[in-house]
């Protein structure tokens, strides 16, 4: 072994001790169902969506048991929920983590690996290529899922946006090009089957499927009154998962305005639980999501889902793109940093059209964000195409 391998072997078995003299265990490797058809997504859990497409995986095809896993940091108090949760530490330096880990993957009939991560730590030497096709030499079957900033490329995005998030930090910008950059080389490398979160990414892979963001309608949706219902003075909500991304200083002095002025109450909140959030947009008349040019994510479809009125920029190429995967209008109130102030007043002139295009939300995220269609294009992808394994939508919605 060279000199810079004993040290990179010690550095690994110290920090591993470390962890465990703090009282942290070695994680368990994946549980390995001998009676179903293993799958896993990993290693991000990005919102909480690895356990969500698990979920709706295992209603759509049944005996399939899917393993959302997700690399967490040591103090991560507002973490979604996962099936499997390993610290970074032992996932970046326990060995033997990593070898029951892969031991158990190939036992897996396939792994959707998420945001060109390395799904088993450290192992050969952090490298997701490496790793891909150690498990594809074990007839694994592979894909390659993306979330959005992994993938979407900070030059396209500035040139069609002029106040896209990427020009607001350029450290973030160079980070984020880096990691396109990387994520660009796996899926050149590796040629496997692509997934995207969100419609707008279809733009940078064309080839790619879309694979809805999940959400739990009637949990959202539970116990909320129509917004604009009565006469109390309107809550509007702004909950950033990331202010630059958002475009935070874009949309606080526009609401901070209507405050003053008595038109709304304006409320926003950060780094809560997500039960916490839950609480907050069923209480809000309006949610305002972001005015960068950003996707319609995971927030925007659980504030329709509350059957809230949301309020966002949404490109018209990503519209358009919605229109044409849905034959439906995306239910989201289009206002821009210059326009917010007007489109918010204007719905508080018209509250009839304010909720129904918040009932339009509920509908919508109903139809294509409760699992079911993510379920199907999953287990599709499992069955290779193969319509007669794959119950179709009539089927599913007649359960």
């Amino acid at each position: 072994m060279s000199i810079l391998g004993l040290r990179q072997s010690l550095w690994a078995m110290t920090s591993v001790l470390k962890l465990r003299m703090s009282g942290h265990r070695r994680p368990s490797a994946l549980p390995v169902h001998a009676d179903g058809v293993n799958v896993l997504i990993a290693p991000a859990n990005s919102a909480g969506q690895g356990f969500a497409w698990a979920r709706a995986l295992e209603r759509v095809r049944p005996g399939t048991v899917v393993t959302s896993m997700q690399f967490v940091s040591e103090v991560e108090p507002y973490s979604f929920e996962v099936d499997q949760s390993v610290l970074r530490g032992f996932g970046a330096h326990s060995k033997a983590w990593q070898r029951a880990q892969f031991r158990a993957a190939i036992e897996y009939k396939a792994v959707l690996v998420e945001s060109a991560m390395p799904p088993f730590g450290g192992m050969l030497r952090n490298d997701a290529t490496q790793q891909i096709e150690a498990l594809r030499n074990e007839g694994v079957r592979v894909g390659l899922l993306f979330h959005g900033s992994d993938i979407r490329d900070p030059e396209l995005h500035l040139a069609s946006e002029p106040l896209s998030y990427f020009a607001a930090d350029p450290d973030f910008t160079l980070q984020m090009r880096n990691r396109v950059l990387r994520s660009r080389a796996l899926i050149n490398t590796v040629c496997a089957p692509l997934f995207v979160s969100t419609p707008d990414l279809l733009t940078e892979l064309p080839s790619a499927l879309w694979l809805p963001v999940v959400v739990d309608v009637e949990e959202w949706a539970s116990g909320t009154a129509p917004p604009l219902s009565d006469s109390a003075i309107p809550v509007v909500l702004h909950i950033p998962s990331s202010s630059v991304v958002k475009g935070t200083a874009l949309i606080e002095p526009v609401l901070r305005q209507l405050d003053k002025a008595g038109k709304i109450q304006y409320r926003s909140a950060s780094g809560i639980p997500h039960a916490q959030v839950r609480d907050l947009v069923r209480g809000a008349d309006i949610v305002v999501d972001q005015v960068r040019g950003g996707p319609y994510g995971v927030a925007a479809c659980e504030a329709m889902a509350a059957g809230r009125v949301v309020v966002a920029h949404v490109p018209d190429i990503v519209r358009s793109r919605v229109a044409e995967l849905t034959g439906s209008e995306l239910p989201i109130v289009e206002a821009a940093p210059d326009t917010l102030i007007d489109v918010l007043e204007d719905l508080l002139e018209d509250r009839a059209t304010a909720r129904r295009i918040a009932g339009e939300g509920t509908q919508f995220v109903r139809h294509w964000h409760d699992g079911r269609e993510s379920g199907r294009v999953l287990a599709n992808w499992l069955d290779e195409g193969e319509a007669a394994e794959t119950p179709t939508r009539a089927e599913i919605d007649g359960e």
